[in-house]
């Protein structure tokens, strides 16, 4: 079978806020071979992914991503990083090519899932997708008592684990951070996980993280996330060096398996954190996570969007026993929470299962597609490149 059609669906809440929440607008990604439909979703801005998709080529490394996909043989899963392939050679030059690729390859493994009639886990080539510990993912209070009411609150409901991350930490004094984090251990108690995202905010200034060290280690953090943008390979093993027992975790903003694999060599990571809509997909996914295996470091998800986004964030480590956490966001704006009639809830046991049936095991709802669809059009050169497709 061919691939016969790649639609995009831009969605937005009416209001989009100046806060770090990836849930206020998504972009989805329907293709169509043989009588089947998988479904995707890119971790990106829609509009510029949408273009990436149908932009006239500039040049021979700068061709759109669709004269990469459309018409390929899609029989097997060897298929799908052959068209990857395609698309990164041709595509070179357009730099958001790896996001507007990344719904496209997870919708490529929905739709084999469904044709052959397995969990895209097994796919993949694990017999068994095992429960998954769910932390909290949350954003800092505005100020300290607001993150100690959201701990208590996330506590009361069972989660034995919970991330606090950007807002306004690591945006003012140090004093202010240290009461943030204080804040957090008092109301999750003694026993429960606390993991803290930094979110780029130093960006390679490692003597900003080291005095907020102190007071991580007083609150037993886990782990220091994206205290330096993605590429400050030596500020994260310079920070490295010095925070035991305080890990640390970034790779969110890899959007290859190359970028990923050379922080996992290089940054002293404790915890390799890949999100599927930014990396390119579920197929460099599951290469970095095979290779963070090898080397002792944790593979984490990095999901803060839908449950479409979740399901296909846990296929690549699904197998693997020992990585156990996975992010899981407690926050979502109600696109972000009704985009799927189905969703992955957390067990008696606090765990998160994937499902059993065929592909993702998950699909979006087309009434809430219509209900927050953005009308798009794009025009070039005279002609209509892009209309919103049909639900």
């Amino acid at each position: 079978m061919k691939i016969e059609a790649v639609d995009f669906f831009y969605l937005s809440m009416p209001e989009i806020l100046d806060i770090g929440d990836g849930s206020q607008d998504a972009l989805l990604v329907r293709l169509r071979a043989g009588g089947f439909e998988g479904w995707g979703e890119c971790e990106a801005a829609p509009l510029v992914s949408i273009a990436s998709w149908i932009c006239p080529m500039s040049h021979s490394a700068c061709k759109p991503v669709c004269d990469s996909v459309l018409g390929q043989r899609l029989e097997s899963t060897a298929d799908i990083p052959r068209i990857g392939e395609r698309v990164r050679r041709s595509s070179f030059d357009l730099l958001q090519a790896d996001h507007t690729l990344s719904g496209i390859d997870i919708a490529m493994w929905d739709l084999l899932g469904k044709k052959t009639g397995r969990p895209v886990y097994e796919l993949l080539g694990y017999p068994r997708a095992y429960p998954k510990t769910p932390y909290a993912s949350a954003l800092f209070g505005d100020d300290a008592q607001a993150t100690l009411n959201k701990a208590r609150e996330y506590a009361a409901r069972g989660y034995a684990a919970v991330k606090f991350g950007w807002g306004p930490f690591g945006t003012g004094n140090l004093r202010d951070d240290e009461d943030q984090l204080h804040a957090a251990r008092e109301g999750l108690g003694p026993d429960r996980i606390l993991l803290v995202d930094a979110g780029t905010v130093w960006i390679d200034r490692v003597d900003e993280a080291l005095r907020r060290l102190p007071a991580l280690r007083e609150c037993r953090a886990t782990w220091l996330e994206e205290p330096f943008v993605s590429g400050a390979l030596d500020a994260y093993a310079r920070l490295a060096r010095q925070s035991d027992p305080v890990r640390l975790a970034g790779g969110e903003g890899a959007h290859n398996d190359y970028m990923a694999k050379n922080m996992l060599d290089l940054a002293g990571l404790g915890f390799i954190q890949i999100d599927t809509g930014r990396i390119g997909g579920i197929t460099p996914a599951k290469q970095v996570a095979d290779y963070a295996d090898a080397r002792g470091v944790v593979f984490v998800n990095h999901t803060f969007t839908t449950h479409l986004a979740l399901c296909a964030s846990l296929q690549p480590f699904a197998g693997l026993e020992r990585h156990q956490l996975c992010e899981y966001p407690v926050e979502p704006k109600p696109l972000g929470r009704e985009l799927t009639a189905a969703t992955l809830l957390p067990d008696h046991n606090g765990q998160i299962h994937l499902p059993q049936s065929p592909g993702l095991g998950i699909a979006p709802d087309p009434g809430a597609i219509r209900r927050y669809l953005v009308d798009v059009e794009i025009r070039a050169k005279g002609q209509v490149l892009y209309r919103t497709p049909e639900v």
